[in-house]
């Protein structure tokens, strides 16, 4: 064989043995990608059912109820003004519920009045006779002015929760009432739908305290049922809106999608009227 020739060979060889190892490093790279991306999908999973679960079990007791939140408004980007209503240093209590007969199986329309705008809702009093009539009677009561809306959730379930005069999570009427009326039986609540919080497994642990949907969220039922529905937002989605697009207080869950909204908001007052 002709030194030329040998030459060539060795360089052949060479080129397919670069070649070869090439393709090896490029098939690497393909793995590790689709790791990565099975492993991040998976994150992902198990972040929103671990938001739901939390959600689920911090219905009474959490320190304040489709993406990522926004970083937290400033005051200057904050279209939500400041508070300037304070709860009572001590509030209303009674002994027991009121009767289920309140709502008279009728529609009734309740104003919340809040510091970034007005929310109207209407109440169904047929389908919910016993929370409906507690709503109305703590309206008529004036137990909510002043309340801060302690709790918004913005990843795997989308609400506001409001209705709790210490703003601790654990506030109330002093009564509870049950059971659960008016659940969705596909456990799905829509944007607009106004609910009742309680303890997680207790359907006779519901309060004062209810959650204001402003994106479709599923939660599942749990022993107790679902969650007792009043009735359904007609006016002011956009309140709600801007005060889910400010996003979470940082540090006060420990989480940055469930805790005390950025945007604070305060009932200032409610009003109920037949509907």
């Amino acid at each position: 064989m002709s030194p030329n020739r040998r030459e060539r060979e060795y360089a052949k060889r060479r080129y397919h043995k670069w070649l070869s190892k090439r393709m090896e490093r490029m098939a690497r790279r393909r793995r590790f990608r689709r790791i990565g991306t099975m492993v991040a999908a998976s994150v992902a999973v198990v972040a929103i059912a671990v938001t739901v679960v939390l959600w689920l079990r911090g219905d009474d007791s959490s320190t304040a109820a489709a993406s990522p939140t926004e970083s937290p408004s400033t005051a200057a980007d904050n279209p939500c003004p400041a508070p300037t209503v304070t709860p009572p240093a001590t509030p209303k209590s009674w002994a027991q519920p009121p009767a289920s007969t309140l709502a008279a199986g009728k529609t009734w329309e309740l104003t919340l009045t809040t510091s970034c705008g007005p929310v109207q809702i209407e109440l169904d009093g047929a389908k919910a006779p016993q929370a409906v009539s507690s709503t109305l009677f703590l309206s008529r009561q004036g137990f909510y002015d002043g309340s801060a809306c302690h709790r918004l959730t913005t990843e795997g379930v989308h609400v506001l929760q409001c209705g709790d005069p210490t703003a601790a999570g654990t506030g109330g009427p002093g009564y509870s009432y049950g059971p659960v009326e008016n659940a969705p039986k596909d456990n799905v609540y829509p944007a607009g739908t106004v609910a009742m919080a309680r303890q997680s497994g207790d359907g006779n642990s519901i309060g004062s305290q209810f959650f204001l949907v402003y994106e479709d969220s599923p939660i599942p039922a749990d022993s107790a049922g679902g969650y007792t529905v009043i009735g359904k937002i007609t006016e002011g989605m956009e309140v709600l809106e801007k005060i889910a697009a400010g996003g979470v207080t940082p540090g006060t869950t420990g989480s940055s999608t469930d805790g005390a909204p950025a945007r604070a908001v305060s009932l200032v007052s409610t009003a109920v009227a037949a509907g």
